[in-house]
């Protein structure tokens, strides 16, 4: 059963719905164009909701109602003969987070590192439809040909942890860094602070990361990514994700005391110039909602009542977390863990419902089921619906691009630099 039809069924009230019966927001079932008018932009029922939407957060405009009306399966009749008539001239990307009444119609299905490679080994197509979020749509604009447009189906579908790092906020520390240490290279040649952004971030970010001698990491390479980052720098600054840091550097050896939080709401983020001389890793304030709501009593009640259960978690969980599981890794790491695992085995997974139920259906032969017992999606990844992706790839047959993603060039260069780096950097 899709996270989408559960919660349909939890909403009616129905006594037909397996474990586990509630979501984090009734507004869940409600169709997501129904939040693209609201007077101010927000991210959206589910696990971001309570985060605060930037006032320059982009806006989808009303979904024609045609789309809006429509049956799912005309939507899906609608859909498929769409992607037969445009043929080899559109391939569609898909998250693994993304919802299963979208993700089926994706020519490739993957996580943000796996989806940045899938974007520049796809030359033939003239569109690439993007069913992920807003930054992995900008990545795929700078990576793909110049040619190629890259479409995505819901502009509201951006990503709280990414607007928690922001080009002004970032430029301010660096100053403030540049002014404690200087700009100089030690003896061995290394920089006083290397930057590296998660990819889960803006252009803009990535942008400043190539301009000053940085680099792009995903989950999949966030180790390898930081060793590259230490052969260069004599610290790191690691934004926006401040839990993917600082599980990666603890697992690498770096003491919790060598990791300061700069909060950029505070005089000298919220630190000291000691502290921050000391420093290995420089963490933003920043987190991803979707993995802040995975704790250890979760897996201490999975371990309870699944003696023998295999925890995984994702690195952008919180430490205490990350460190009561059995292991953590990317969305990828997860998946084929599972696929390697004896038949029988028995899963608890901390990363988002929608992947966590797709691995479910896809191996049967194991348990596997969400650590949190509480449907609560992606916020920004649910807002993508194939009446949106029916809407794109029609206006593609009748030759009208909507929502292309563009990236300025003076934006542009610079990041891919750094994003270059990051794919040179194999986990």
């Amino acid at each position: 059963m899709s996270v989408t039809t559960a919660i349909e069924l939890i909403s009616r009230g129905t006594t037909a719905v397996p474990a586990p019966t509630s979501t984090c927001s009734p507004a869940l079932a409600r169709d997501p164009w129904a939040f693209d008018a609201l007077p101010m932009p927000e991210y959206g029922p589910g696990a971001s909701m309570g985060d605060t939407a930037p006032p320059a957060t982009p806006r989808q405009g009303e979904l024609p109602e045609e789309y809006r009306t429509a049956s799912a399966p005309d939507l899906d009749r609608r859909i498929r003969a769409a992607k037969e008539t445009l043929g080899e001239s559109v391939v569609i990307l898909g998250h693994f987070y993304q919802r299963d009444e979208v993700v089926q119609y994706a020519d490739f299905v993957g996580d943000s590192y796996q989806l940045a490679r899938a974007a520049t080994e796809r030359a033939e197509a003239e569109a690439i439809v993007f069913c992920g979020v807003h930054f992995m749509a900008e990545t795929a604009d700078m990576l793909s040909t110049p040619q190629q447009a890259v479409i995505l189906p819901n502009l509201a579908a951006g990503c709280s942890m990414a607007d928690m790092a922001d080009i002004d906020s970032v430029s301010e520390c660096w100053e403030q860094l540049t002014e404690l240490f200087g700009s100089e290279p030690d003896a061995d040649g290394r920089q006083p602070v290397i930057p590296v952004t998660y990819m889960n971030s803006s252009a803009a970010l990535k942008g400043f990361c190539g301009e000053h001698g940085g680099i792009v990491c995903t989950s999949s390479n966030a180790a390898a990514v930081l060793e590259w980052a230490f052969e260069r720098g004599q610290r790191v600054l690691f934004f926006p994700d401040q839990h993917l840091g600082r599980n990666t550097a603890k697992a690498m050896g770096v003491p919790l005391e060598h990791m300061p939080m700069w909060n950029p709401r505070k005089p000298w983020g919220g630190t000291d110039e000691q502290t921050l001389r000391d420093s290995r890793v420089i963490l933003w304030h920043g987190f991803c909602s979707v993995h802040k709501r995975f704790t250890v009593a979760q897996i201490d009640k999975a371990r309870a009542e699944f003696p023998g259960v295999r925890v995984i978690v994702h690195p952008e969980c919180p430490m205490p977390v990350v460190d009561a599981a059995d292991e953590a890794g990317s969305t990828d790491y997860i998946r084929k863990a599972i696929d390697a695992a004896e038949p029988g085995s028995t899963f608890a997974i901390g990363t988002e419902i929608n992947m966590v139920n797709r691995l479910a259906a896809q191996y049967p032969q194991h348990t596997i089921f969400c650590l949190d017992p509480v449907i609560c999606p992606c916020s920004t990844m649910y807002r993508i619906h194939p009446g949106y992706l029916a809407w794109v790839l029609e206006g593609l047959v009748e030759g009208r691009v909507m929502n292309r993603i563009t990236v300025a060039d003076n934006v542009a260069e610079p990041a891919r630099v750094a994003l270059n780096r990051m794919l040179a950097v194999r986990p």
